[in-house]
């Protein structure tokens, strides 16, 4: 087939899956909606037929409350969420209980976790750690090498050199070297996304992807199965399937009420033949792009790696990939490594976290940065919904002369996220934290540049659901070229943001207020 041919037969699948408010009532998407409005009712009704037996067991409702709190105050649960389940279970003895018990009992991903756990445990030794690097790593930075280490220790997270980084500012900057990348796939591409929704950046990539998996390329593509229920079709997988391309859905939506719902897939992750590698904020739809405006104009970064360290990303999507195969093959793919770019600089570590241990790398490699900086942290974030330890690491830096600026939207993508930024604002202005928010639009960027000489770029967002709940995956980087590129975009950025002061705080409407400090107690829970 020619290369028009494929970009027919992509558009004819795009149009086929276009969904309109007929089929999201008809289709799976409102028979899922249907049985968990069902669900809810019959929940209802069980409390309302047995409410004259409350006063009965009022007495043993106090006690066991008594007790569960008690457990609760010597879990292992972060403080921050540990008060949001006190409040919880004070207001509603019984509900609140066997909520807490329920979601703590790791009802529906229990199999997900063992398998999870098993496939990191099994492959941490595919990517040995390149001794040369790690010396050269430690003799320049101790303070960074340990930091490598605990990152080593939490997964298989090698420490790499010799890999050229090259940042993009824009989404749309990705996308236009994403498609070049592409063209020269010879043996393998994998994509895995939060994402993926119709349009002109999904259709460019797709034909191309087309292309390449009917001339024998291995083409498998992820996507979070979140996206079936607002997005795609429920046998999108198999219309891509007619086209040559491997396709998976993870943790497709059930109807069915389950803790899993929290383990969503929010990488984004995209390797070429193992040398080449995409990670950063942008998913595949056309927003990220600026095709289709939604919350004003769309500020998003990445960031590609060439040479060794873009095999990391490899591994990390065939662990994903794997889940829920019976035999997993990693050597084909990791067997040949790239060739090491001789002229690159610093180190390199692309890094994975997984929200079914125990280890919070995301947070961590955060709060590791804002410790040992020295001259300033500047931060890009969507979403500002933080626990009590990062919120201290935030102020503790800039109360020792650190500085510490945090860059977000000006126009929200969401209205309680939004509100619950707000709350922490006052206590981090008074301790001297700067924060500006982005006057054109929509702050989608997971950026952390700390000193000229470390930054990470990749899926992470300054929010309960990416630091707890989520997959995610980040690129460290220490002194790389690409480093002064991307404090230029943050210092370019910053002259289009207002500055918030305690003034603006004070003069924010008072329905953002109100939302943001009802919201509070449940932000842990988001």
């Amino acid at each position: 087939m020619q290369a028009e041919d494929y970009k027919n037969k992509g558009l004819n699948l795009l149009k086929k899956g276009q969904k309109g408010i007929v089929h999201a009532i008809f289709s799976r998407f409102g028979l899922i909606l249907l049985l968990l409005i069902v669900q809810v009712f019959i929940l209802f009704n069980i409390f309302q037929r047995f409410k004259e037996f409350l006063p009965h067991i009022f007495g043993g409702a106090v006690l066991f409350t008594f007790v569960m709190v008690i457990c609760l105050l010597n879990s292992r649960i972060n403080p921050t969420a540990k008060i949001t389940w006190l409040i919880a279970i004070m207001l509603l003895p019984v509900f609140g209980v066997l909520l807490f018990v329920y979601t703590q009992s790791d009802i529906g991903h229990r199999a997900l976790k063992k398998r999870v756990n098993d496939i990191i445990s099994n492959t941490k030794g595919c990517l040995p750690q390149p001794e040369e690097a790690m010396e050269k790593f430690t003799k320049e930075n101790r303070g960074a090498a340990s930091l490598a280490h605990y990152m080593q220790r939490s997964g298989c997270h090698p420490v790499f050199h010799q890999t050229a980084v090259t940042y993009f500012p824009l989404g749309e900057d990705k996308f236009e070297e994403m498609l070049r990348q592409l063209e020269g796939a010879g043996h393998f591409i994998f994509m895995e996304y939060f994402i993926v929704d119709e349009g002109v950046m999904w259709g460019r990539i797709l034909e191309i992807l087309a292309r390449k998996a009917a001339a024998g390329v291995d083409v498998r593509v992820m996507y979070d199965g979140a996206c079936e229920f607002a997005l795609l079709p429920h046998d999108y997988p198999k219309r891509l399937r007619a086209l040559g391309i491997k396709c998976k859905m993870f943790a497709p939506v059930t109807p069915f009420v389950s803790t899993h719902y929290n383990y969503r897939d929010h990488r984004k992750i995209l390797v070429i033949d193992g040398h080449t590698a995409f990670n950063g904020g942008v998913n595949l739809s056309d927003e990220y792009i600026n095709q289709k405006p939604k919350f004003g104009h769309w500020k998003d970064t990445a960031v590609m790696l060439k040479g060794p360290a873009a095999q990391s990303f490899t591994l990390m999507f065939l662990q994903m990939w794997g889940i829920d195969e019976l035999q997993m093959e990693y050597a084909p793919f990791l067997s040949c490594p790239p060739h090491p770019v001789k002229e690159a600089k610093g180190y390199v570590i692309p890094y994975g976290d997984c929200p079914l241990d125990n280890d919070k790398l995301g947070e961590r490699v955060y709060m590791d940065l804002l410790n040992r900086s020295q001259e300033y942290v500047h931060i890009m974030t969507p979403y500002l919904i933080l626990d009590g330890e990062t919120e201290t690491a935030l102020k503790f830096a800039a109360e020792r002369g650190v500085e510490v600026i945090l860059l977000l939207p000006g126009i929200p993508d969401k209205r309680i996220p939004y509100a619950l930024a707000k709350t922490h604002y006052p206590s981090l202005l008074e301790s001297g934290v700067k924060i500006y928010e982005y006057t054109p639009g929509f702050v989608h960027a997971k950026v952390f540049v700390s000193d000229t000489r470390e930054a990470v770029v990749g899926t992470i967002n300054l929010d309960y659901r990416s630091l707890y709940h989520h997959f995610e995956c980040a690129t460290y980087m220490y002194g790389t070229d690409c480093i002064e590129k991307i404090e230029e975009d943050f210092q370019s950025t910053l002259v289009k943001c207002r500055q918030v002061s305690m003034d603006t705080v004070h003069r924010e409407k008072l329905s953002v207020k109100l939302t943001g400090r009802l919201m509070k107690v449940a932000a842990p829970l988001m």
